[in-house]
């Protein structure tokens, strides 16, 4: 039994993801860049592909401001090299006119068929800082105004930030229906809780010990039920994967072997969301790692050192990580997200040892977002007017 009431309980499947490194995140040797890894178009499609061709489902392409991709322009690029692997674009709310913002999905579901989810982020712009309450209020109203031009005629919108009347949502109109692309959303604060809980599919955690995971899961079911909702739930972790326990976590020691800690702050502080409470949580499971950094026998939190967000990885052996992953499936976890250094070799050794034993799915399609055929809307095989 799930830990919380979940929008997909009969799902014997999940949606296994990978990730691509567009914002200056690859590494052989953790704070140690290496030219051959940077976040080219060359090198972060060539993730996209291997990861489409080992059989993941989705892959996250994140937003920040650093050396590397914009997030969307990635994603529109990824459409023609492409075929089956969805697109988790990254969005920071508010960084686009909200209704341009809508064109622009709906341009990239048309161009991937229905394959395009969207992770819904609220932060800071670079070279700016504003106040929280106010950052989720236009985020709310950004996903307000996506969700009226994913599922009404006209957009009529009337908020603290944003104002419009009037506008038709031909234009806005999305490849997938029923609601559109799948919204993606991980926040710890309780403005992001509610904003999750109310309008949005799928919540992202970060790594902690099982326990915390529960209660963080049983916090977001609470708040998605004042709405007479509920959520499917999503881990973001990165894995060291080999054949025995004791060459993945050689590998692990390795991968901080040259590590300078000055040189991990440097990285960590330099993300937009350096300063959340999510990254704190991250921060808090080094405190409490043993002297190896783990907090549980397989979770590690050496990544952490030298990033900011997901800190922690997990390490074993692919029965001993096959069994993490099934142990948070029987939690009610229904999407993963997973990476691991360098980005390719990881999802090479994952796609190899782990994935082939896990029955995966497409979300979209396992909520009934992705038409069988062209839908009938301006930009596929609607009227055009």
């Amino acid at each position: 039994m799930t830990v919380v009431p979940i929008t997909s309980p009969d799902l014997d499947a999940a949606e296994v993801s990978w990730f691509s490194a567009l914002c200056s995140d690859d590494y052989r040797h953790l704070g140690v860049p290496d030219g051959a890894l940077r976040s080219s178009w060359d090198h972060c499609s060539e993730i996209v592909k291997l990861a489409e061709k080992q059989g993941f489902r989705n892959i996250l392409c994140p937003s920040s401001y650093q050396v590397g991709q914009d997030t969307l322009s990635f994603v529109a690029g990824c459409a023609p090299i492409t075929d089956k692997i969805n697109l988790l674009a990254a969005v920071r709310c508010g960084e686009m006119q909200p209704i341009m913002l809508a064109r622009t999905l709906a341009t990239l579901d048309h161009m991937l068929e229905g394959r395009l989810t969207v992770n819904i982020i609220s932060s800071d712009f670079p070279g700016q800082k504003e106040d929280s309450s106010y950052r989720y209020q236009r985020s709310r109203e950004v996903v307000e105004i996506l969700k009226q031009a994913w599922s009404q005629d006209e957009i009529n919108f009337q908020g603290e930030v944003y104002n419009f009347a009037g506008l038709t949502t031909d234009p806005v109109r999305p490849y997938q229906q029923n609601g559109g692309p799948l919204l993606y959303f991980g926040g710890y604060s309780p403005d992001a809780v509610d904003l999750c809980g109310e309008h949005c599919d799928v919540y992202l955690m970060w790594p902690e010990v099982k326990e915390q995971l529960a209660e963080r899961m049983k916090a977001v079911h609470a708040r998605a039920a004042h709405y007479g909702r509920t959520l499917d739930y999503g881990l973001r972790v990165h894995m060291i994967v080999r054949d025995t326990e004791a060459e993945a976590r050689e590998y692990a020691r390795e991968l901080v072997s040259k590590l300078d800690d000055d040189e991990g702050k440097a990285i960590r502080d330099r993300a937009l969301d350096s300063i959340s409470l999510g990254v704190s949580h991250q921060a808090k499971n080094r405190d409490l790692a043993d002297m190896k950094g783990f907090i549980e026998p397989h979770l590690w939190t050496g990544v952490g050192r030298a990033r900011s967000g997901c800190g922690a990885a997990l390490v074993g052996s692919a029965d001993q990580v096959l069994s993490e992953v099934e142990a948070y499936q029987k939690m009610g976890i229904r999407a993963f997200i997973f990476s691991g250094y360098p980005h390719l070799d990881e999802c090479e050794h994952f796609g190899r040892l782990v994935l082939p034993h896990l029955k995966t799915c497409s979300l979209p399609h396992a909520y009934g977002r992705v038409p069988s055929q062209p839908p009938a809307t301006p930009l596929a095989v609607g009227e055009r007017r």
